[in-house]
């Protein structure tokens, strides 16, 4: 049997999956079987505990979209991650260092049980994002449908594209979220954030997730929307990103300097699966 824990980081479901202390073997078939909110286990990400391949970090944090595809970066995941090891004694640690595919990063558990997460700096070359673009851009542009959409990009360990928008309530999420998560632009697709600035310390946000679709939250989400609404001059250092599951508290001064999120990291019940044959 696989012993795994359902998890929640506003809304955002996790499978969470200790491979360091019992032996697991995941295809894409199978990850996307177990993602089945009717058939199986239901989530958006799959996320997986492993040791760690260097001396930097106490952990490998892998992810796996619910369409079995991995991918580099999840901000609410890495909060559940956090809340996970330490559940189960894997650390003793208040600041556990991890690996991800989208670099190294910290996690910090707080004394009212939130999270708080340096995500790293955000990153806006269109080479490291990947977009494919000749040039660096505040805003970049793109025709959809006729449509000519702006847009602002950012890798925060995996792809970002912002849209600023009047209202998320009436923005078109499930029309444009598809088109553009893949547009020839993007070789490695892409993650669509829906902003709304309703001030400088506060923002909504919509995002359509790479692999998964619409989810009621994304911490990677809301950091770009937060790197992204400070370079266009529309936030402060200190924001709060209102998303459909609760809000985030984010910090980021600009430059060079990490984006840290906080946020809550809900278990929801411990299961066991029967291992494949």
């Amino acid at each position: 049997m696989i012993e795994f824990t359902k998890m929640h980081g506003l809304g955002n479901d996790f499978m969470v999956i200790d491979a360091i202390r019992q032996d697991i073997e995941l295809t894409p078939q199978r990850i996307a079987a177990w993602a089945d909110r009717h058939t199986g286990v239901g989530f958006d990400q799959l996320l997986l505990v492993e040791a760690p391949e260097g001396d930097q970090a106490e952990f490998r944090y892998r992810i796996f979209n619910a369409d079995g595809g991995e991918v580099e970066q999840c901000g609410n995941g890495a909060r559940c991650f956090a809340r996970f090891v330490r559940d189960r004694g894997l650390s003793q640690s208040d600041r556990i260092p991890v690996e991800t595919r989208g670099g190294l990063i910290e996690l910090q558990l707080l004394d009212d049980e939130r999270v708080r997460v340096d995500m790293g700096r955000p990153r806006f070359d269109p080479a490291e994002i990947p977009l494919d673009a000749p040039t660096e851009q505040d805003r970049y542009r793109l025709e959809i449908d006729g449509e000519s959409i702006e847009f602002g990009a950012v890798s925060m360990g995996n792809p970002h594209a912002v849209l600023q928008v009047e209202d998320v309530d009436r923005a078109a999420v499930e029309k444009l979220g598809p088109l553009i998560e893949s547009h020839p632009l993007f070789p490695q697709r892409v993650n669509v954030g829906f902003l709304q600035i309703v001030d400088r310390a506060h923002f909504r946000l919509r995002v359509y997730e790479r692999g998964v679709g619409e989810t009621r939250a994304c911490g990677t989400g809301a950091c770009a929307a937060m790197a992204v609404g400070r370079r266009w001059g529309l936030l402060d250092a200190r924001a709060r990103a209102e998303l459909r599951g609760g809000e985030l508290l984010l910090d980021w001064p600009g430059g060079e300097a990490p984006v840290m999120m906080t946020g809550e990291a809900v278990p929801v019940y411990d299961g066991r699966l029967r291992a494949p044959e």
